[in-house]
């Protein structure tokens, strides 16, 4: 990552960005402590957990004069000096060294994830995720937080959610099988819209009776060009056709990726957990690896930085960073589950995204996972996201 040089005087035989404005891709020398400040605090997040399978090739830096050029072994001496003492400054920077922020991907995997990840047309069965079995395995002190949490949640659910979990229906279709008076609970005949049911309680459609379908939890990573939705009246490529032998369970995209980005998405038929992870008020954090169509420059690097007023409200990332020396590729972690809502602060700036990619989704990232192939969550990650651990 690169940092701004705020306080050097730009040289004239320096070129100007297509906006008119002065790229911000300079070697910093001098930065602001403020500027300093939220750098390290940067470096303390998740964007440390945000690894590209492999090195890219290091694109020129345009705008450098030919002194500056020549001298780039002098400022490399001197920025291992300064790494020396600062132990963050290396992870502010761009540099070969560091691949956990490269513009581009070409993954090679491993014998593990030969096994993990899958995208053939061979059918597997879901893994079995005993919730009771995994709490018990946690520490004592998160146990506890667990147990307090469930005490004050209500565990009762509408009955049409519950018979679309059994995967007889879907919801609206679970509806019509209500209101016709062919589901029962505890022996006694259904009809009301809304009514909900217990964990032990006993639900009956005609004779059969019902329990819950096994939950499954799928990690996808999207390719470009694929639709986020369950099917496509136009029959265009959607995410389940890259998912169509993970389970035989009824999975359901959580939130959505535009067609165009690329990037983590998470399916699964538990009802709670997505309506958890989409809800505002949990403020789910999402890393993207932003692709701009010139540097941006360093008044619009802290105009986002600070907020900006969009057509919808107010909008502030969490973080942001450089990732490639050129400044033309950026990382930003946001909450806002708004519609376009990375697009939107970029384009109201005058620049066009050309590439968009989401590196991080609650916690979970990309690391062994290629373009297109998808896998299950593990135990832990269950346990974490159904609990916000």
């Amino acid at each position: 990552m690169k940092k701004f040089n705020q306080d050097k005087p730009v040289k004239n035989s320096e070129k100007e960005g297509s906006n008119g404005k002065k790229p911000a891709f300079k070697k910093a020398q001098n930065v602001s402590s403020e500027f300093e400040k939220r750098m390290d605090r940067f470096a303390r997040t998740e964007f440390e957990k945000l690894k590209n399978e492999s090195k890219s090739v290091e694109k020129p830096v345009s705008g450098f004069s030919k002194n500056q050029t020549s001298s780039n072994s002098e400022q490399k001496s001197s920025s291992e000096k300064k790494e020396r003492n600062n132990p963050y400054e290396r992870k502010h920077s761009f540099s070969k060294d560091n691949n956990r922020f490269q513009k581009h991907e070409q993954f090679k995997p491993s014998k593990e994830s030969k096994r993990n990840n899958r995208s053939d047309n061979s059918v597997v069965n879901a893994p079995n995720y005993d919730i009771n079995k995994m709490k018990k395995q946690l520490p004592e002190k998160i146990q506890k937080k667990i147990l307090q949490e469930e005490k004050t949640q209500d565990n009762s659910i509408r009955l049409n959610r519950f018979i679309s979990n059994a995967g007889i229906a879907s919801r609206r279709d679970a509806d019509k099988l209500i209101a016709e008076g062919q589901i029962s609970v505890n022996g006694k005949i259904i009809t009301e819209m809304g009514h909900k049911v217990q964990p032990n309680d006993v639900i009956k459609y005609g004779k059969k009776i019902l329990s819950r379908e096994k939950l499954v939890y799928i990690l996808l990573n999207k390719p470009k060009d694929f639709i986020t939705t369950t099917e496509d009246p136009n029959e265009r490529k959607t995410v389940m056709d890259l998912i169509k032998n993970a389970c035989e369970e009824r999975v359901y995209p959580v939130g959505r990726l535009d067609r165009n980005t690329t990037g983590l998405l998470l399916l699964t038929n538990d009802g709670e957990l997505a309506e958890k992870l989409s809800h505002p008020s949990n403020e789910i954090k999402k890393i993207y690896q932003v692709e701009l169509n010139q540097p941006i420059s360093s008044e619009d690097f802290e105009k986002i930085s600070n907020g900006l007023e969009l057509e919808d409200g107010f909008i502030k990332p969490d973080e942001l960073a450089l990732v490639t020396s050129d400044a033309e590729v950026v990382g930003i972690k946001i909450h806002s589950g708004k519609n376009r809502i990375v697009r939107r602060i970029f384009e109201s700036l005058g620049y066009e995204v050309l590439k968009l990619d989401r590196t991080t989704y609650a916690g979970l990232d990309k690391k062994d996972l290629p373009r297109g192939k998808w896998r299950y969550l593990t135990d832990k990650e269950v346990i974490r996201l159904k609990f916000m651990i």
